[in-house]
């Protein structure tokens, strides 16, 4: 495994993390709560991800309705193993719909929460899961910084933001004294490039980390979609695919097609391609992955050794265009 510093955090993160969002559930969403990994399939991956390196367990507050943190809790109780915390705040645990959002009451209530379900006094790494346009972001910057200040949060971070909304909360930090952002926490891989316009260019010009999460695509890129099959009956596209459902169509199977190609010619698989292609970028950090079963690290594992040059990004991109 390698591992690389996260912005001017402080953190040294491997440059897999393991994402959680699967555990007890399918991310937030309340209708899929009690679906996704049980416990024991959640215990067994986390057991392989700190067996191969990895040193950072990426979850939420609402992921599984608090199922995640949970079960993430009881796993290093007892494993007693040390593996850096990342969670976060926006959603409901509960799938209230009305129980939303980042005003300072919410974030220190929550955040209360975390802790209990995590087993802990202390997180490495908190972000925001969502922006909040009804709360000012000073109000939410402050609130973070009231955490880190108390010593229960080591670096805060940010997830699913825009270039504007990222330098707005910047541009506010740095006006009133206030921690920072130390990075960015957005969906990238081949077939989702919108960071490029403007988060990564901010990132590189304020020093912040980049810790991508959907690097297949939600199982685009892995090679097991087809367009003469149905979808498999456990796969993000069958469960909740509503996210990705502009990528049904001809264009994108014919990309497919050729990035499998590209990935036979390597030798590798194409889910080990397509996270070598986002680890790549020189502004990411770590890649965020969600196994459903420990093997499915794997294509991760491989993509780390698999170093891609500017030259073959383009080429990998330009099979997309």
């Amino acid at each position: 495994m390698e591992y690389r510093q996260l912005g001017g955090t402080g953190l040294e993160l491997s440059r897999i993390g393991l994402g959680c969002g699967n555990f007890g559930g399918i991310g937030s969403a309340p209708e899929l709560f009690g679906r996704g990994e049980n416990e024991a399939e959640a215990f067994a991956i986390m057991d392989r991800a700190e067996s191969e390196g990895i040193n950072f367990f990426d979850t939420a507050a609402s992921y599984g309705g608090g199922r995640s943190e949970s079960w993430i809790g009881e796993w290093r109780s007892e494993r007693r193993t040390p593996v850096l915390l990342s969670t976060k705040v926006y959603w409901s645990v509960t799938g209230d719909p009305a129980d939303r959002g980042l005003s300072r009451e919410r974030i220190l209530r929550e955040f209360d929460g975390s802790l209990s379900r995590l087993g802990t006094d202390r997180v490495d790494m908190y972000l925001t899961h969502e922006p909040d346009p009804e709360t000012p972001i000073e109000e939410t910057l402050r609130a973070l910084d009231e955490l880190i200040q108390a010593g229960k949060v080591g670096a805060i971070g940010v997830s699913n933001v825009d270039g504007e909304l990222l330098s707005e909360a910047l541009e506010t930090s740095a006006r009133h004294g206030l921690t920072s952002f130390g990075w960015v926490q957005n969906e990238y891989s081949l077939l989702r490039r919108s960071v490029e316009r403007d988060v990564l260019q901010l990132c590189a010009r304020d020093g912040l980390g980049f810790t991508p999460f959907s690097p297949l695509c939600g199982g685009w890129l892995s090679g097991k979609y087809d367009r003469s099959q149905p979808f498999p009956d456990d796969s993000r596209m069958a469960l909740r695919g509503e996210p990705y459902s502009d990528l049904v169509n001809e264009k994108t199977f014919r990309g497919l097609d050729l990035f499998r190609a590209a990935a036979a010619e390597r030798g590798v698989e194409p889910a080990a391609l397509a996270i070598a292609w986002a680890l790549s970028h020189p502004q990411v950090t770590a890649v965020i992955v969600g196994p459903r079963r420990p093997e499915q690290l794997e294509p991760a594992l491989a993509a780390v050794n698999l170093h891609l040059s500017e030259q073959e990004r383009d080429e990998l991109a330009e099979l997309f265009a």
